[in-house]
This record gives structure tokens, sequence and C-alpha cells, in this order.
């Protein structure tokens, strides 16, 4: 028997479940096809546990400076299983809220692995048999995992991936961290905060590959003030030994070779698509870099074939990929009104200590597109809010073109720079210019005054720096 709807999304992450809610609310009937865990690697073992543990990291390094604000506490006990059962109890809960949310909506959601067996049709393997789904429009969004290097694989033991580095059974001594994106820096942050000796290894010239050089610059000096490690150009060849002690080649960037003597190695070298085993080229499915290539609209090669999130590439993060299951599902609905994903309007979030969140160009890329730019940058050094917090260290980056004013980027590196940058996109999207922006009130004491300065010191016009 075969079950015919008007959409199958096949993943349940925040890209799928999103299109699935967004399908059924414009009345096509939907069926969800999800392996494993609603919500995706995002929920389950990425974006939310993280910020759970993150948050209890920041625990820890509040406890550490209480004299500041006249506190003292003696004999303060720390237990690693209860940090990681609260933040395996947020992901749960949240879980649920999905399949509620999913049965709100009328979604049919079905249990498997789920393969585009032929145009329009997928099958969905099962311990309890196949099932075969017919549907006008079949959505990608099987998302990624960890990429393994040459000669390096997680192997859960040795090498941890991002899933055994959430579930600790103690905090190792020292950490050797491969790989200096968001995941790796979360995690070297999170686990010197937690009391591991940690050394950062990141192959690029600097940490932070993709932000603004300014930021990954003070994010180095403030890791290795802290006591990280910070190895630029170099690469780890591999890894002997056993946990507790291990030896680790690492070639630096002079071409010297040294031993490192570690108690784990975390990989964080990246991802790869989910694309394995899913039919996917029998149908003549087009890829780019290893992943599906996608026109503007999420549509592949294959007519009503579409490819959302990480498995459709970079920027490899879950609200985008909730922002495409939306724009995918109402352009093929036929929703007026509905604009392409303009990749350059995807905020980008760190969230170790000090936080980074970026928008649009970097100074360097903007100078390289051709552009006459005027650069602003205020630190929170002079914002009181900031003081007041304790928090004094960062700051934030403007880039205008310096003709017509357009925000080509913005960068922020400091305290609760994450809950701050969308303000930038509004801008972006709303189209301000930096008269505009130079003209909004910003309420004081407020960290967010930093961004109104920032705009200032673009046109000269910064008053408190």
């Amino acid at each position: 028997m075969t079950d015919k709807f008007d959409v199958v999304v096949i993943g349940g992450g925040p890209g799928g479940y999103v299109a699935a809610i967004r399908a059924a609310q414009l009345g096509l009937s939907t069926a969800l096809v999800e392996q494993q865990h609603l919500g995706g690697i995002c929920l389950n073992w990425g974006c939310i546990p993280t910020k759970a543990m993150l948050k209890g990291a920041e625990v820890g390094h509040t406890l550490k400076h209480l004299g500041t604000f006249g506190f003292s506490a003696e004999n303060v006990q720390f237990d690693i299983a209860q940090l990681v059962a609260h933040s395996r109890g947020v992901s749960q809960r949240l879980t649920t809220g999905i399949a509620y949310l999913l049965k709100k909506n009328a979604v049919t959601v079905i249990d498997g692995r789920g393969r585009v067996t032929a145009k329009g049709v997928v099958t969905v393997s099962a311990e309890q048999g196949d099932q075969v789904l017919q549907a006008r429009h079949i959505i990608l969004a099987t998302g990624a995992r960890p990429r393994p290097l040459p000669g390096l694989a997680a192997d859960g033991h040795k090498i941890w991936s991002y899933f055994e580095a959430l579930v600790p059974k103690s905090v190792p001594p020292s950490l050797l961290v491969i790989g200096s994106g968001a995941i790796g820096v979360e995690f070297a942050s999170l686990y010197s905060d937690l009391g591991s000796q940690v050394t950062l290894v990141e192959v690029a010239k600097q940490i932070m590959p993709v932000e603004d050089q300014d930021v990954a610059s003070l994010v180095q000096r403030e890791f290795e003030q802290r006591g990280i490690r910070v190895l630029t150009q170099a690469r780890v060849n591999s890894v002997h030994g056993d946990v507790g002690a291990l030896q680790c080649q690492v070639v630096l960037s002079d071409g010297r070779e040294q031993t490192l003597h570690v108690a784990q190695v975390l990989l964080a070298a990246g991802i790869e698509p989910n694309t394995q085993d899913m039919g996917l080229e029998a149908l003549g499915v087009e890829f780019e870099k290893g992943f599906i290539k996608t026109d503007p609209w999420c549509r592949t090669s294959v007519a009503g074939l579409y490819a959302i999130g990480d498995v459709a590439g970079a920027p490899c993060l879950a609200h985008k990929a909730s922002h495409e299951g939306v724009l995918c599902v109402e352009k093929l609905a036929g929703v007026e009104g509905v604009h392409p994903l303009d990749k350059s309007r995807i905020p980008g979030c760190t969230y170790a200590r000090p936080e980074v969140a970026s928008l649009g160009l970097t100074e360097a890329a903007a100078r390289a597109n051709g552009h006459n730019i005027a650069v602003g940058r205020f630190d929170y050094q002079a914002n009181g809010k900031a003081l007041a917090m304790g928090e004094g260290i960062g700051f934030v980056k403007t880039i205008f073109d310096a003709h017509s004013g357009e925000l080509l980027g913005a960068h922020m590196v400091g305290p609760h720079v994450t809950e701050q940058i969308q303000g930038f996109g509004i801008a972006q999207t709303l189209e301000a210019t930096d008269v505009e922006l130079s003209q909004v009130i910003f309420a004081h004491p407020t960290l967010s005054e930093a961004m109104h300065e920032a705009v200032l010191a673009a046109r000269d016009r910064a008053l408190h720096q």
C-alpha cells in the first residue's frame, strides 16, 4: 500500500520540522520522516545542549570572581553528571514540544530512514518493514555529521566528536581541540572554564577563519590570557596512546614537529552532508563540493525534489535551515511575495567566552569586493553597562559603503552580543543606511549603545571615545 501526500520531508531537524509545519499550515497534506530524533542535531546534540553546558561553564567562571561583587563562597562543589543531566533534559523537553507542534498541525510523523527510490517516491525503512510514500514534492533535510580528517576520525574513545563531548563522564585534565570554527571554539571555552588545560589547533592563519580578523585576534588574546594554548597554521598528524595518556604529533607553523601529551582529543574540523544511500545519484541529483546543489528556491536538479539546511551547503546553521524550510514550502505552494534567501544576511554566532556575532562582509572581504568603505568601532571598555557587569572586554565594528551608506557588515565580540546582532539584521533587511541608524535612539544604560556608537564612529561622530 502506498500513502500519498502533497509534501514529504525527510529529516526532522530545524529545517525539516519547520518546513513540515509550514506546509501543513498552508493546507498541504504533509508527512515528516525522521530516523532518530525530532529536532535533529541542533536540538539534540548541537545548538541547544551546548548552550546548557556553556551556562554551567559561565556559572563556574562567575564563582571564581565573586569577590568583585562582594560575595565569597567556600567548598563549592561541581558535579559534571548533573550538568550533563540538565543539558539532556533541556533537549528532551524541546523534542517533546516539537512532537506536539507537529501533531497540532496534523503532520504525519513516520519513524524510519527515508530514501528517494524514484521521482516522487520515498521508501521508509523501519524495524516493522518498509513503507512507500508518494508525494508531489519531496524536501531533503537530512543535515550533516562530523567530518573526519585523513588518519583522524572520531572513535568515541580517544578522539571525541561533539556527541561524546556533550556527555562526558568526567572533565579531562587536558584536552586538544582540532579545529577552531564555532564548534571547536565553544568547546575549548567550555572545557577551559570547567578546569581542563586546553590546546586549540587550527590549520588556517587565524582561529575562527570566517570571522573578521580583528574579532579573531581578540578572541585568541582572551583565550591565551585564560591559559588556552592556541596554535594556528598547524595540523595534527596522528594521535597515539590511550585516554589519559595520548601523544599527538603536531606540525607547527614553522614546519617543526612537536608531540603534545593530553588526556583527550576533540575533533571539530567541520561537517559533511548526510547524502549517502539516499538514491540521489540514480535520480541525477547534482552536487557541489559534496553538498546538494540547489537554486535560490531550494530546488535541486530533479523536478519536485528540494534540499534545505546543512545538506544543501554552507552556511550550516540552524536558523538558515529553518528560513529555507519556510521559503521553500511557500514558493512551491504559490504564496505571493516570497523572497529567495540572501546568504549575506545570515547572522553567525559563537557562544564562547567572549561571545562572537557577525553579519555580512568582513572588512577584508569588503575591500576585496571593491567597496570604498567606512569603518566604525566602539569598545565595551567605554560602555557603562558592560563595566557595571564586569565585562568590558570586546567591541562592535561596523562596515558601511562610504558612498551609499549601505551596511555591508557588522562584527561584535563581547557580552551578550549574540542577543544583539539581530538589530543589525533588521537594519539590513529594511535597507537602513548609516544616516538612519545614527538617528536611532538607544536606551541608556545598555550594551546596545555600543552598536550606536560604532555606527557614529563610521561617520567620525563617536561621542564616547
